[in-house]
C-alpha cells in the first residue's frame, strides 16, 4: 500500500479511529481513578571504612567500601533487615510482602545506598524507609565486626538523608496513563481501519476495478438517493451533474468499436440492483439527444423494467417477435419527441435463455444494427443466469455495470470470466452509485456545471414524453 492509501484509510475510518481514541482515553482515565494512590519515600545511607589516616589506608578503605556497597544494597530486602522494622513499627505484614514494596540501589563508583519505599500511606512510607536504613546500619555493623571481644567493625554505615513524608503520589500517573490510552486507542483505530480495508473485497474506486480486469472504465455515475423516484435523470433534470455524467459516458462510447454489430451494446451487471436498467435508459436518451437514432431493447425477459421506466405499454414486445407472434416494426414504440425507439420485453417466457440464443434473436440483432445508429440492450445480471452472456456474444459488445460499495471483486471477476468463456468482449466498465463525498468521492460534473452543458439538447418534461409515447 502507498502513502495515499493510508491517508485514504484515515479519512475513511476517522469515525472508528476517533471512537477508539476516546475509548482508550476513557479506559485510561477510569484506570487512574480506580487505582489506590501510592506514595514514595527515599532515604540514603553512606558506606565508609574506619581505616588509618594514611593515604594508602584511605584508598584501600574507599575501594573496599565501593566493592561492598552492592552487597549491602542487596541486604535491604532480606528478613534479617526487615523483621526488626516490622517489629518496631508494629506492621501487619511479613518480610516477603514488605520486601516487595522496598527497592534499593547503589550508584556506580559511589558509596551511597538509596532505599525507596512505596506505600499507600505517605507517613508509613517515610517511617519504613528510615527504619530500614537504621536496621541495615545495625545488621552490617554486626556482620562486619570481627569475632574478637571489643573489636570494632571496619565498615560504618551512616544515615545521611532521612526520608520525608511525600506530599504527592507517584502512582497512578494520570498524565502518562492518558497519553498511553490515547496512543493505544489511535494504534487500534488505525489498525482496525487498515484491517477492514484489507479484508474489504467490495469495489469502491477505479483502482479496484483495474485490479480485476483490464477493460476500460468508460463512465462513472454518482449515487442519487432519488433515483427510484426519477430514474430518467437525463430527461427529468438534464442540467444536473449526474445527467452530465451520462453524456460523458455517451461521448466515451462513441469512440468504442464494438465488434461485428457496430455500435450495439448489452448493458448488464454481475448481480441485481446495480443500476443497469436506469443506465441503459439514460444512455439511450443521451445518445438520441446527440442526434443518433437509438433503439432501447429490453432483453431482460425475467424481470423487465424498461417499459415502466419509459412509461410505455410493455405487454407486447421482444418475446412476441422471437416466437413469431408479431412483426418487429409492429412492436417498436417511439418514445416522446426524441429519436429513441423502445422495444419492450413483452410477456415473460418460460425459456428466456433459449429465446435469446435462437436464430430469430440473431436475425433481430442484425436487423436492428442495420436500421439504427445505436442499439442498447438491457440484459439480466451475469452471475444468476446466462442470458446476458448469450446476448453479449450475439451483439458483440457488453457494458458491465458495477455498483460501487456493493459489487465485490470476486463477483466482477466472475462476470468478466463468464463473458470471456462465451467469446463476448467487454466493451467497458460503468461504475455506478459512486459516493459524492468522502475519500472515495467521484469528481464528476465539476467542470462546466452551471454553464449550460447540454443546453443544445431538446428538453421536454416527463409528462410530455409519456403523453407522446402513449
Amino acid at each position: 500500500m502507498e502513502l495515499r492509501d493510508y491517508i485514504r484509510i484515515l479519512r475513511k475510518s476517522w469515525v472508528l479511529i476517533t471512537a477508539m481514541v476516546l475509548l482508550g482515553v476513557a479506559a485510561a482515565a477510569g484506570y487512574s481513578l480506580l487505582q489506590t494512590p501510592l506514595y514514595s519515600a527515599t532515604s540514603k545511607v553512606f558506606v565508609s571504612t574506619q581505616a588509618g589516616g594514611s593515604a594508602t589506608d584511605l584508598n584501600q578503605g574507599n575501594a573496599f567500601a565501593t566493592q561492598r556497597v552492592n552487597t549491602y544494597a542487596d541486604l535491604v530486602s532480606t528478613p534479617v533487615v526487615l523483621l526488626p522494622v516490622i517489629a518496631d513499627l508494629d506492621l501487619d505484614t511479613d518480610a516477603d510482602a514488605l520486601g516487595r514494596s522496598i527497592s534499593s540501589s547503589a550508584r556506580e563508583s559511589t558509596s551511597l545506598i538509596e532505599i525507596t519505599v512505596t506505600n499507600a500511606s505517605p507517613v508509613l512510607a517515610a517511617d519504613i524507609a528510615n527504619g530500614t536504613s537504621e536496621s541495615l546500619t545495625s545488621v552490617v555493623d554486626n556482620l562486619e565486626r570481627p569475632l574478637e571481644e571489643g573489636a570494632v567493625s571496619p565498615v560504618k554505615l551512616s544515615l545521611v538523608q532521612q526520608a520525608t513524608v511525600p506530599s504527592t503520589p507517584v502512582s497512578p500517573n494520570a498524565t502518562i496513563n492518558l497519553i498511553l490510552g490515547l496512543l493505544v486507542g489511535l494504534a487500534l483505530g488505525v489498525g482496525f481501519g487498515v484491517l477492514r480495508e484489507v479484508l474489504d473485497t467490495r469495489i469502491r474506486t477505479e483502482r479496484d476495478v483495474k485490479s480485476v480486469t483490464e477493460a476500460a472504465i468508460v463512465g462513472g455515475i454518482a449515487f442519487d438517493p432519488k433515483a427510484v423516484s426519477r430514474p430518467l435523470i437525463v430527461q427529468d433534470d438534464p442540467r444536473s451533474p449526474r445527467a452530465e455524467s451520462f453524456r460523458s459516458l455517451r461521448t466515451n462510447l462513441q469512440f468504442i468499436g464494438a465488434g461485428s454489430a457496430g455500435h450495439s451494446f448489452v448493458v448488464t451487471s454481475s448481480i441485481e440492483s446495480e443500476g443497469k436498467s436506469t443506465t441503459a435508459a439514460n444512455l439511450s436518451i443521451a445518445l438520441a439527444a446527440a442526434g443518433s437514432r437509438v433503439v432501447l431493447v429490453d432483453g431482460d425477459l425475467r424481470r423487465p423494467k424498461v417499459a415502466d421506466y419509459m412509461g410505455i405499454e410493455g405487454s407486447v414486445g421482444l418475446t412476441d417477435v422471437l416466437i413469431g407472434r408479431a412483426e418487429l416494426h409492429d412492436v417498436l414504440q417511439p418514445w416522446g419527441r426524441s429519436t429513441v425507439t423502445v422495444l419492450p420485453a413483452g410477456k415473460i417466457p418460460p425459456n428466456p435463455s433459449e429465446l435469446l440464443g435462437s436464430p430469430g434473436m440473431e436475425h433481430l440483432v442484425e436487423t436492428l444494427a442495420a436500421e439504427f445508429d445505436h442499439v442498447i440492450y438491457d440484459a439480466p445480471p451475469l452471475l444468476p443466469v446466462t442470458d446476458s452472456a448469450i446476448l453479449g456474444k450475439l451483439v458483440g459488445g457488453a457494458l458491465v455495470v458495477v455498483a460501487a460499495g456493493r459489487t465485490t471483486k470476486h463477483q466482477l471477476e466472475g462476470a468478466v470470466t463468464t463473458l470471456e468463456h462465451v467469446g463476448a468482449p467487454v466493451s467497458g466498465i460503468i461504475l455506478t452509485m459512486l459516493p459524492t463525498s468522502g475519500p472515495d468521492a467521484y469528481g464528476y460534473g465539476r467542470y462546466g456545471y452551471g454553464y449550460g452543458y447540454g443546453a443544445d439538447e431538446p428538453i421536454e418534461s416527463k409528462e410530455q414524453s409519456t403523453a407522446s409515447a402513449s
